[in-house]
């Protein structure tokens, strides 16, 4: 049969991503209590196209994936990434995994079990070298610092979220990059809470007041102190509830630069 992807195109206009988006599929990541947790996450797939070529073969991004399963995992991604490479003679190519990631919280009182879902994703290319961020959103509690300070009765809080991005030298746990975040919080969000569970995590909440810029920071200082970690990305959005708008921080820093210039 006629491969029209493999025809000559005369526009002389190479693509830097052509692939596949928003493929849903079944992965294994690593769980530190549980040695692995199955989750489904939504893929999406690229390679260069040089400009001498129609278009690319779209069924052998999935077939790839297929070839590594079932696991397609963290600790495969590079090699599916130059496998990529091969089947679709390609000189660059990126992934994109995105999945829910599971842990079970138990409530600071009444000790009451219950599963939080983290939003994940791994994030990895290879052009002359393998790159890979690994990457996590968690939800947080935090209370206003200036309301606390000029209120002569209580303070406002707000649910927020902490987007954590990381380069690094070895691996790193999901749940490692989720504790650095919550202890930055005022608080941490649970699924389960009873009276007495509310009661605690209010408290806790009132008597440790943040804002964005203290939470990034505070991240960021802990970041900094560890080797394995070469680039990292922390970002805090707190969803307001006395404004019609949401309060943002942001911090971005390469360690690597940072040793060279010292």
């Amino acid at each position: 049969m006629i491969d029209i992807q493999s025809q000559p195109d005369y526009r002389k206009m190479p693509i830097d991503k052509v692939g596949i988006k928003n493929l849903r599929y079944p992965i294994t990541v690593l769980d530190r209590k549980n040695g692995s947790q199955n989750t489904i996450a939504t893929i999406n797939m690229y390679v260069d196209l040089p400009h001498i070529y129609k278009g690319t073969h779209m069924s052998r991004f999935v077939e790839t994936l297929n070839f590594f399963r079932p696991q397609v995992s963290f600790q495969n991604i590079s090699t599916i990434l130059e496998e990529m490479k091969k089947q679709l003679n390609a000189e660059s190519a990126h992934i994109e995994v995105a999945f829910p990631y599971f842990i079970e919280k138990t409530a600071p009182i009444s000790n009451s079990k219950g599963f939080m879902d983290y939003n994940c994703r791994i994030i990895g290319s290879s052009n002359s070298k393998i790159d890979i961020v690994s990457e996590v959103k968690i939800p947080i509690s935090a209370v206003c610092p200036c309301s606390k300070e000029i209120s002569e009765v209580g303070a406002h809080n707000q649910r927020g979220e902490v987007v954590l991005a990381t380069r690094f030298k070895k691996f790193i746990w999901i749940e490692d990059m989720i504790k650095i975040v919550e202890d930055a919080a005022s608080c941490d969000v649970y699924s389960v809470l009873k009276r007495e569970d509310e009661k605690w995590v209010t408290e806790k909440a009132f008597m440790n007041p943040k804002f964005v810029e203290d939470m990034v920071r505070d991240v960021a200082v802990k970041l900094e102190k560890d080797d394995n970690i070469t680039w990292y990305s922390v970002s805090a959005e707190n969803f307001e509830s006395i404004h019609n708008h949401s309060a943002y921080a942001h911090i971005t820093r390469d360690k690597k630069i940072k040793c060279l210039k010292t």
